[in-house]
């Protein structure tokens, strides 16, 4: 017997208000005559538009909408039975919906609304208002593609600010959970060990419902169907997606460079294998005066190894140095016992079974038993491209990191904001911070760009950049240098505001000075002691 509303009285009457289906919420659809068993008919009430089945004895009533599709295709679905439970298989992605809670069993995160239905005088009503469903299926779904710090830390602040708003996935390309990337100098060197960089524990993300794939890196995004694709074949919808891929390693295009011995320095596999060659092998050659090639010279000095660095330019981390920082710089490594090749450009690596030595333009060589190659970085944009997002040097975001794509945002050293990319730390930390805040919908913020800065982290030496330190038109610079004590500052000033900042041999003012920058402070009354500090600022006399 087809239940009718009187059945339902009761249960469906509010305080106050007579029972039945003529109270407001409900709603005459159609003549019961017109319903045929296991196929569906839609109603539109109250805006919404409604499925509506006859299965055997009871009638369903549910949303028409697929949210798997995206189409108002429901109606239409095929009446089937799975393990006992009446569902409704959509005609589109065959996701199967229950007739009795609207729970959808591939993904519950995709299930649907279910609305009471009844029989009155030979009429079907629909009460428009939609039963509450379990949590769970009303939490979205975040994906983020990237385990590493950019994308674990918006992860962590969107906990901080909706803990209950996504369900999250992480898939990432290594097969460790997140680590302290910029403390792999301090590992290799000896200072630090791998559990003293971990960020977080594989019970971190079960303890936060986190489900994660290590070593299992996402290799297809489909917009349309919003799902993403791992390499292990594992297939993961999204309502949002969160891309933070970072950036690849720069190999020189030289013959040789694929040789065993040739490595980067961007992983922990990085590290091992360099520190299985510094156990073997006693010569190494680093390919990049930069920042992280210095510090991979000065760790594996330490591991014993007999090391040299080379350089295109003629100036060690000519992006954030000027000559006569970078002068005190090479002078204080050489001492250590680091060699330095300069102004060499290298043609090629030597070896058959394994490198054996470093060939240059002008046809010298250089022995070396590993060669670390640390020319630089580029963003890793190769996914997002193929997913048709708009790249350029970097995945193109705005000032809320949203991609081209409204469901995909983009964190870290793979995007492009403003036509800058980034590789330094704390530019990631804004842009998370920001992200997060979009994603959980809680207000508006946005990101504007980060004040660079850099430290060099070598044991004993105390380097600090910040800014813009270049001779521009407008520029004038503050200079202090003391040859015996082996300190040199330049403080770049223009138009009575500090804008860049060189420490060499003393850098305890780096960060009152970056203050000074981000803030855009008049430092006029503070010029005739801006070298020297806040402690020496003349008190004002009393009257």
């Amino acid at each position: 017997m087809i239940p009718t509303a009187e059945d339902d009285a009761t249960t469906n009457a509010e305080p106050g208000v007579a029972a039945g289906p003529k109270r407001a919420s409900w709603a005459s659809v159609c003549d019961f005559k017109d319903l045929w068993p296991n196929i569906g008919v839609c109603a539109l009430v109250n805006g919404r538009q409604i499925a509506i089945f006859v299965v055997g004895e009871t009638l369903y009533a549910l949303d028409n909408y697929d949210p798997a599709s995206g189409a108002n295709v429901l109606s239409r679905g095929i009446v089937g039975d799975m393990k006992g439970e009446h569902v409704i298989a959509s005609p589109l992605y065959k996701h199967h919906y229950s007739l009795i809670t609207g729970r959808c069993l591939e993904d519950p995160a995709k299930s649907v609304n279910v609305y009471p239905v009844r029989v009155l005088d030979g009429r079907v009503w629909v009460n428009a208002e939609p039963q509450q469903q379990p949590a769970a299926a009303r939490r979205r779904r975040l994906v983020v593609i990237g385990n590493g710090m950019a994308g674990m830390r918006t992860v962590e602040e969107l906990l901080d600010l909706a803990p209950d708003r996504y369900d999250i996935t992480v898939f990432g390309a290594e097969p460790h959970t997140n680590y302290n990337r910029i403390l792999l100098s301090p590992l290799l060197a000896g200072d630090k060990s791998i559990a003293e960089i971990i960020l977080n524990t594989p019970e971190w993300y079960s303890e936060r419902r986190i489900a994660l794939h290590c070593g299992d890196p996402v290799v297809s995004i489909d917009r349309r169907r919003k799902v993403v694709r791992s390499d292990k074949g594992v297939e993961t919808p999204y309502d949002r997606l969160l891309i933070a891929t970072g950036s690849t390693p720069i190999v020189l295009p030289i013959p040789g460079k694929d040789l065993p011995g040739v490595v980067t320095f961007r992983a922990l596999g990085d590290v091992d294998a360099m520190l299985e060659s510094a156990r073997r092998y006693k010569t190494a050659v680093v390919i990049g005066g930069g920042l992280l090639g210095l510090e991979a010279a000065s760790a594996l000095l330490r591991r014993g190894m007999k090391v040299t660095v080379v350089h295109l330019f003629d100036t060690l981390m000519e992006r954030q140095l000027d000559p006569a920082a970078a002068a005190l710089l090479r002078t204080s490594l050489e001492s250590r016992g680091i060699e330095f090749k300069m102004s060499a450009k290298t043609a090629a690596i030597v070896g058959e079974s394994r490198v054996t030595a470093v060939r240059f333009d002008d046809g010298s060589e250089l022995a070396a038993d590993l060669v670390v190659m640390a020319a630089g970085v580029r963003p890793n944009i190769e996914l997002a491209s193929r997913a048709g997002l708009r790249c350029e040097r970097g995945i193109l975001v705005d000032d809320t990191l949203q991609t081209y794509d409204p469901s995909i945002y983009a964190v870290g050293e793979c995007v492009q904001h403003r036509n800058r990319t980034f590789g330094l730390v704390a530019p990631l930390w804004e842009q998370a911070r920001v992200c997060a805040i979009h994603l959980a919908e809680f207000g508006v913020s946005r990101y504007r760009g980060t004040l660079p800065a850099t430290q060099l982290k070598v044991a004993g030496i105390e380097l600090y950049s910040a800014g813009d330190f270049g001779t521009a038109d407008g520029n004038e610079a503050l200079v202090m240098q003391d040859h015996r004590n082996g300190i040199y500052k330049r403080l770049v000033i223009r138009d009575n505001r500090l804008r860049g900042a060189v420490l060499y041999g003393d850098a305890k003012l780096g960060s009152w000075y970056f203050e000074l920058m981000s803030a855009g402070r008049d430092i006029t009354s503070l010029r005739d002691t801006l070298l020297f500090g806040t402690d020496v600022i003349p008190q004002q006399a009393s009257p």
